[in-house]
């Protein structure tokens, strides 16, 4: 069965630090565009991050550059979200995303981890 599992989701104090882990299970994501997705109450879902296949380029959103560091781990089948100096509008659902037209469109989806940034 194909599945992406996030982790690493907490409650953390503004200015603190957090590391979102996706593991992917039943395919391999290196063929696929992966991406992190976020969605506070009352609002739109929106992107966060994205990664090419390869890890060679990296694209944030901008409430985000300079903060948010996005890697994969091919080998591991595993994409990572490093977070640093987190403020309370970063609090949000945090979906995993993996994307791949060949055919047909492969989109998959986690369950989302939830980032609570409060003091």
């Amino acid at each position: 069965q194909v599945q992406l599992v996030e982790s690493g989701g907490a409650l953390v104090q503004p200015g603190g630090s957090l590391r979102l882990s996706c593991a992917a299970s039943g395919f391999t994501v290196s063929p696929y565009i992966m991406s992190w997705y976020r969605q506070a109450p009352g609002k739109e879902r929106e992107l966060v991050a994205r990664i090419t296949t390869s890890g060679g380029t990296t694209n944030y959103a901008d409430s985000v550059k300079g903060r948010f560091t996005m890697s994969r781990d091919n080998a591991k089948n595993t994409v990572y979200l490093q977070m640093n100096s987190l403020k309370p509008e970063d609090t949000a659902v945090y979906y995993c995303n993996a994307r791949r037209l060949y055919i047909i469109l492969y989109d998959y989806w986690g369950e989302g981890t939830q980032v609570t940034v409060s003091s």
